[in-house]
């Protein structure tokens, strides 16, 4: 028989209300710029803005839109939201167009908390169902179309105000949040999480490298998982969390002592830039003992000897659980763990059908008990159907699993390239073209050949201070990779194209293909050849 954990357990509301009772004193937030919440200041703080959300007309099921950046409001929207067993929508404060009028229709909200420098590009776009706005500003007046009124964040903000009692209980599979993906392949999808979701996701016994008493590090942003979520579990836990507005190269381990911070997640390209900077003798000066590295690359074993903390890996994504988590300090590159406690995993073809250990394979995912992965998309039935045929999820990734039982990341499907016969993962090069000491940034794409199937095309960005020598990055890979492998075209440029999530933007650069300032080697197995390739200019 299924055993779900309680309400009291994983549901935003009555988690935050007992251990404010229980521990009213302990603290939850720390912020750079406005000090600290404890867990009773944090239930105020929460209630006030829910009574303030009720008052413009949100109930139970009601979304609303937060289009906020990290910092205490953007978490009192969201939270006060869930109070009322309403359902936030954390949107991007970067989108704007077609994209954002895509979102604010999907999401259904009649109601939207929003940042003052976003307000002119979403009134710019259809609003949608949108009938209140609510600017994080004292005097927000001006000018709106019919129908929209704008208020400032006061409204959310009287302190000792009380929302009214609800007349049924929030339960742990009541939907929490839509969470809109990042739409490389299509118009961006919003992902439903019941609270259970959310809760599984990332609490200590599924990221089994955490503890109850961390303090975790909340510089991804509210929209996306690692920020919505991690702030979540950290309530329903009893941990905390250290806010800052985004994460800094120069910044991060100042940060790191100046809020105490025990736990991290960092993006594979994070920890990279991390490891790019000069050593200095206050690498072990800290308090951090665990780091999350996603991907891992070949970064664990230098993270942890330069920096003295222990370092995992996992695989998540916005839909699923974290299915597969390693134990401290992997020794293999490129692996994402091991299955966890309450999923089943399956690496399949294109038809479902199992593959064996060292073939690659699709990741399918189903998990033992119900509510523990996202109930589907927003207003889809037909891409929710597409992606859970067969029972199983499909995470659109490829993996192989070796005699160990270790599962290594090969490659999204729309990222597989295909040249001379040989099936070439984009993220393997790229973590061998990483290993090159002036090389801060790299990403691999398909572009057509001039004979058949793709070429590889490496964009490259250098560390600070060095420059990028493409003959001397081929010459690097010749010894470590296969032939079929090394890249023909090279492209050096000051940064890559990335989401405000630190997710490099493949399709931009896809889509700009061979440009007049990519390096050559040649179609040619032997030494490269520094040439010129004209195309559109970048």
């Amino acid at each position: 028989m299924t055993r779900l954990p309680s309400a009291e357990t994983c549901v935003l509301r009555y988690a935050l209300e007992r251990h404010a009772a229980e521990r009213p004193d302990d603290v939850y937030a720390v912020f750079e710029d406005c000090g600290r919440w404890t867990f009773a200041e944090t239930l105020a703080h929460v209630r006030s803005t829910a009574a303030g959300l009720q008052r413009l007309g949100v109930g139970r099921g009601d979304a609303v839109l937060v289009m906020m950046p990290n910092g205490a409001l953007g978490l009192r929207a969201m939270f006060g939201a869930n109070y009322l067993g309403a359902v936030s929508v954390p949107v991007n404060p970067a989108y704007r167009g077609a994209i954002l009028e895509h979102v604010v229709a999907d999401s259904g909200a009649t109601i939207a908390v929003v940042h003052p420098d976003c307000l002119d590009r979403l009134l710019e776009v259809s609003t949608g169902a949108l009938t209140r706005i609510v600017v994080a500003s004292p005097d927000p007046a001006r000018e709106t179309p019919e129908g929209l009124t704008l208020h400032g964040q006061t409204v959310l903000l009287e302190e000792g105000a009380e929302p009214v009692l609800l007349e049924a209980p929030i339960e742990p599979w009541d939907t929490q949040s839509i969470i809109f993906t990042s739409g490389t392949t299509g118009r961006s999808k919003g992902v439903l999480s019941s609270y259970l979701h959310c809760y599984t996701a990332m609490n200590p016994e599924t990221w089994t490298c955490t503890r109850a008493d961390d303090r975790h590090l909340l510089h991804m942003p509210i929209f996306h998982i690692g920020g919505a979520f991690i702030a979540a579990m950290a309530l329903c836990v009893g941990a905390s969390i250290a806010v800052v507005d985004r994460f800094r190269t120069d910044d991060f381990w100042p940060v790191v002592r100046r809020l105490e911070v025990s736990c991290v997640f960092l993006l594979g390209a994070m920890a990279t830039f991390l490891l790019k900077q000069r050593p200095t003798p206050e690498d072990h000066d800290h308090g951090l003992r665990a780091v999350m590295i996603v991907p891992l690359g070949q970064a664990g074993p230098e993270f942890r000897a330069r920096f003295g903390v222990d370092v995992y890996t996992l695989f998540n994504m916005t839909e699923i659980s974290t299915p597969l988590i390693s134990g401290a300090n992997p020794s293999k590159p490129n692996i994402c763990g091991r299955p966890r406690a309450g999923v089943q995993v399956r690496l399949v073809d294109a038809n479902d059908m199992l593959v064996p250990d060292g073939t690659p394979g699709e990741l399918i995912i189903r998990t033992d008990d119900p509510w523990t992965m996202t109930h589907g998309y927003h207003g889809r039935p037909e891409a929710t159907a597409a992606a859970w045929r067969n029972g199983w999820f499909h995470t659109g990734d490829m993996f192989v699993r070796d005699a160990d039982g270790d599962f290594q990341f090969v490659d999204r499907l729309k990222d597989a390239i295909r040249r001379r016969g040989e099936n070439i993962s984009s993220y393997e090069v790229e973590a061998e073209i990483l290993a090159h000491p002036d090389v801060r940034e790299a990403a691999v794409v398909a572009v057509p050949s001039d004979a058949t199937e793709d070429e590889v095309l490496a964009v490259l960005a250098p560390v600070e201070g060095r420059i990028i020598d493409p003959s001397a990055v081929i010459a690097f890979l010749e010894p470590r990779l296969p032939a079929f492998m090394i890249p023909r075209y090279i492209r050096v440029v000051d940064a890559l194209p990335k989401t405000p999530t630190a997710k490099v933007e493949k399709h931009v650069l896809r889509a700009a293909g061979l440009t007049s300032d990519c390096w050559d080697r040649g179609d040619r197995r032997g030494p490269p050849v520094p040439s010129k390739v004209e195309g559109p200019p970048s």
